[in-house]
């Protein structure tokens, strides 16, 4: 999945808004992000446009974590 993320400002007022897109949609998300930037440079009061992925098949975890109390990895040299 791929998420855009954006900051409108509405009277100097901020507001954070996404947008989700499946994992077959990325190039309309890349898309969506060009057509945000193009309005933030034509005025918009539009900031921190970006986007994040989320694999829904990563066979890890995410983030930092200790190895399990059994993984013996040891480091050969040539």
């Amino acid at each position: 999945m791929f998420r855009v993320y954006w900051t409108e400002h509405h009277n100097d007022t901020p507001q954070a808004r996404f947008r989700d897109f499946d994992t077959r949609e990325m190039q309309a998300a890349l898309h969506f992000i060009e057509a945000l930037r193009q309005g933030q440079r034509h005025g918009l009061a539009l900031q921190h446009i970006t986007m994040s992925s989320q694999n829904p098949h990563s066979v890890g975890l995410a983030g930092v974590a200790e190895p399990a109390a059994d993984y013996e990895w040891k480091k050969r040299r040539a």
